[in-house]
C-alpha cells in the first residue's frame, strides 16, 4: 500500500482562486449536456455483445475507455470503446464554447474541475458499468509479437459489464482469477513493452504524490502505489494513441502529441550521472533500455530517474492538414503519437477521435472539428501548464499542512539532486512521501538524515536540512 501521512481535513479553494478556475458552470451549457442526444444514432452499430470492461482509479466517474481483448489465431484482437462525445457536444453551441475555455478536467483533492458538466462526464457519456453508451470502438488487430497488422474505428453502443481498478486488476493477475475480457491483458501488456523497449521509448517511474481523503474529514498524503497492471492497461491506451497518429499521418490530416528526440547534451549529461554514481550503461543501450532495466529499488534509480527528465523536453501539439509535419515522432514512445483516448477529460481527444471516424469511414472530416485543429494547440498547452500547477500546488500545501507539526524532527532521505548555482539540493522522504529543497551540499544518491526545519502552510513550503 502506499506510505500515507494525514492531518485534519481543509480547503482547497485558495487554489481554485488562484488559477481562476471556475467554480460553476453556465446554466446553458448544463442545459444543452442535460438535453444532449446522440447525433449518430441511424449510424451506430450495436456491439453490446462485447463484455467490456474498465480500469481506472478507485472512485472515477468520468470513465472514457472501456476494454475487451481476445485471443485469435493470428494473436490477439483489441476492442477499445473510447467515450463518444463528439456526438452528444453541439458543435457551435455554449457547451463546446465553455469547454474550450476550460481545456480539461482539474483534479483536486477535494474535487474536479470537470472540463463537461457532471451530468454529461459522470453521467450519460460515461462508460459505466450496466449502462448502454455511444462510443468510437477501436477494433485493433495484432500478431503474436503485439505488432498491429489492422486498424479500425466506428461509432457503436457498446455496455461496460464491470469496473476494476489497477490494484485489484494485478491482485486478481496474480492469483490466476483475471476477468475474461482482460484475462489476455498481461500478456499484451508485456509485448507491447517489449516492442517499446525495441524502439527505445522512455519510461519514467519517478514518486507519484498524490492527496486523498478518508471519507472521515482526513487528508492523506500519498505516495501512489505502481503497479504492472497501470502498465499493462497503459499500453493499451498507447497502442491506440499510436493507430490513431498513422491514420491520421496516412490520410494528411489532424493533431499529434510530438516529441523531439533527446538532445546528445541531455543523453550525456545522464550517461556522467550514471557514471558518478557507479551505474554501468553499456554503450549499445539506449537511454530507453538502460532505465528500464534498472533496480527501482536502489536509491541510485531515483536520481537517474530525476535526471532523465531531461530527455522529454519539448512537448507540442501538431496540428496538420495537407501536409505532414516535419518532425511527427513522440520521442518518448518511440512512434508518432496522438491523444484519443480521453475525450471526457480533454479538449482535443474530441476531434482526433472525429478526424480518425470521418477517415475509417471513407468521408470527410466534418467541418466543425477539421477548421478547429489549427486553434486547439495553445488552449492545451495552457490547459497542461495549468493542470501540473494546480496539482502540485495542491501536493506543496499538504505537505506543509501534515509536516507543520514536526518541524525540528529528523527523517532518512535520499539525495535525488545536488545543489547547483541556481537551486538547493533535492531529497527525497519515503516516509512520508516528500520531495523538498535541502540546505548544504549533499551528493546525488546520497542516503542521509534530515532535519525538518520550514513547513509553513501559508507559503506552501517545506525545507529540509542535511545532519
Amino acid at each position: 500500500m502506499g506510505i500515507r501521512l494525514s492531518a485534519k481535513a481543509f480547503s482547497f479553494d485558495d487554489i481554485r482562486d488562484e488559477f481562476g478556475l471556475p467554480t460553476d458552470y453556465p446554466t446553458a451549457a448544463v442545459t444543452e449536456a442535460e438535453n444532449a442526444t446522440d447525433r449518430y444514432a441511424e449510424v451506430r452499430k450495436d456491439r453490446t455483445d462485447i463484455p467490456f470492461v474498465t480500469i481506472d482509479p478507485p472512485g472515477s466517474m468520468d470513465l472514457d475507455q472501456a476494454v475487451h481483448i481476445a485471443k485469435t489465431d493470428a494473436g490477439f484482437t483489441v476492442h477499445y470503446a473510447i467515450a463518444d462525445v463528439g456526438s452528444v457536444v453541439e458543435p457551435g453551441g455554449a457547451l463546446e464554447q465553455e469547454t474550450w475555455s476550460r481545456g480539461q478536467t482539474m483534479y483536486l483533492p477535494d474535487g474536479s474541475v470537470p472540463l463537461h458538466p457532471r451530468v454529461l462526464s459522470e453521467g450519460t457519456a460515461s462508460l459505466l458499468p450496466d449502462q448502454i453508451r455511444p462510443a468510437a470502438l477501436w477494433t485493433i488487430e495484432l500478431n503474436t509479437e503485439g505488432e498491429h497488422i489492422s486498424i479500425r474505428v466506428s461509432r457503436a453502443l457498446v455496455r461496460s459489464v464491470a469496473r476494476f481498478d489497477y490494484i485489484g486488476v494485478y491482485a486478481d493477475a496474480q492469483a490466476g482469477r483475471l476477468h475474461a475480457s482482460i484475462e489476455h491483458l498481461p500478456a499484451v501488456g508485456e509485448l507491447r513493452m517489449a516492442l517499446a523497449r525495441k524502439r527505445g521509448a522512455i519510461e519514467l517511474h519517478l514518486p507519484e504524490q498524490e492527496v486523498e481523503s478518508d471519507g472521515n474529514g482526513t487528508w492523506k498524503l500519498v505516495a501512489r502505489e505502481h503497479t504492472p497492471a497501470d502498465d499493462w492497461n497503459a499500453e493499451i491506451s498507447l497502442l491506440t494513441g499510436t493507430c490513431a497518429a498513422q491514420l491520421m499521418l496516412d490520410a494528411k490530416v489532424g493533431l499529434l502529441r510530438t516529441l523531439p528526440p533527446a538532445e546528445e547534451g541531455s543523453v550525456e549529461a545522464l550517461r556522467k550521472c550514471a557514471t558518478s554514481l557507479g551505474v554501468q550503461w553499456p554503450d549499445t543501450m539506449s537511454p530507453g533500455e538502460f532505465l528500464t532495466g534498472l533496480d527501482p529499488n536502489l536509491p541510485t534509480t531515483m536520481v537517474l530517474m530525476g535526471e532523465a527528465t531531461s530527455l522529454l523536453r519539448g512537448a507540442s501539439y501538431v496540428p496538420f492538414d495537407g501536409e505532414l509535419p516535419p518532425q511527427p515522432l513522440h520521442a518518448a514512445i518511440g512512434l508518432p503519437y496522438a491523444h484519443v483516448t480521453a475525450p471526457l477529460r480533454r479538449l482535443g481527444d474530441r476531434y482526433v477521435t472525429e478526424v480518425c471516424l470521418a477517415i475509417c469511414a471513407g468521408q470527410p472530416v466534418p467541418d466543425w472539428a477539421r477548421t478547429r485543429l489549427h486553434d486547439l494547440p495553445p488552449v492545451l498547452r495552457e490547459s497542461d501548464q495549468t493542470a501540473a500547477k494546480v496539482d502540485r500546488a495542491c501536493v506543496d500545501k499538504t505537505e506543509a499542512l501534515v509536516l507543520s507539526a514536526r518541524v525540528g524532527q529528523t527523517f532518512s532521505g535520499v539525495v535525488v539532486r545536488a545543489a547547483n548555482e541556481k537551486h538547493p539540493a533535492e531529497v527525497f522522504i519515503a516516509e512520508p512521501p516528500v520531495i523538498a529543497p535541502c540546505d548544504g551540499n549533499p551528493t546525488e544518491g546520497q542516503q542521509l538524515q534530515v532535519r525538518l526545519t520550514v513547513a509553513d502552510p501559508a507559503r506552501r513550503a517545506v525545507r529540509l536540512s542535511a545532519e
